[in-house]
């Protein structure tokens, strides 16, 4: 049975991971690593509140078998394009950075559907440069996953991105930019974990069609 380390947790994909992690037996143990407690208590969990800003107080626990990163925030939440890129890149770069130099084998990461370190908007370079820059490291097996706009339960509610889903799902609809469909949280969530029992490629990258049908297809 395998470790699971996974950051995002109290995340849209993360929350969704976190639970289908805890009730697959190909785990024996589940490291969350996080600002603030999910309040979760299970044998398989092994929770632990870090200062992502301080990688020299966490970097060394950081092993196990499989780094699943779902991080995020949003333009809004993070007050400014500058603190959005600490979180999205600067955090999750520097935490896949730490698993690679501890061993870890594998590792999956939720970027987003239209990711391109050279374009023009903001979070979709932001996004792009990292699925640039985590291919750099010393990973056996790396799967990154393009899924379109979210949707599902969130801890928080974002009245402007539900809006955003609503509009984007009636546009695709209609066979509009297909490539952007929304996506549940759940569904990415079960991606990643069937994703990374899948050894046949050193690098992997699933739009969002291959997000959905990975999703349903328990093979490797």
């Amino acid at each position: 049975m395998k470790t699971a380390i996974l950051i995002g947790a109290t995340g849209l994909v993360g929350s969704n991971a976190l639970q289908l992690l805890l009730a697959d037996d190909r785990f024996e143990k589940v490291k969350v690593f996080a600002r603030r407690s999910k309040g979760i208590i299970h044998p398989k969990l092994e929770e632990h509140l870090i200062d992502f800003d301080l990688p020299d107080q966490w970097k060394h626990l950081v092993t196990g078998d499989i780094l699943f990163s779902a991080l995020g925030t949003t333009l809004k939440k993070a007050g400014g394009k500058n603190s959005q890129y600490r979180v999205d890149f600067t955090y999750q770069y520097e935490f896949a950075k730490a698993a690679s130099a501890n061993g870890v084998p594998v590792y999956v990461l939720v970027s987003s559907s239209g990711a391109n370190a050279d374009s023009l908007v903001f979070y979709l370079k932001m996004k792009g440069e990292l699925d640039r820059e985590v291919k750099k490291l010393p990973f056996r097996h790396i799967h990154i996953l393009q899924p379109g706009p979210l949707e599902g339960e969130r801890e928080e509610s974002r009245k402007s991105e539900e809006t955003g889903i609503r509009i984007t799902r009636f546009i695709t609809n209609l066979g509009i930019f297909s490539a952007y469909k929304p996506i549940h949280g759940k569904i990415v969530a079960q991606a990643m974990i069937n994703a990374s029992f899948d050894t046949r490629a050193q690098y992997s990258v699933y739009k969002l069609l291959e997000v959905f049908r990975r999703a349903e297809d328990s093979t490797t």
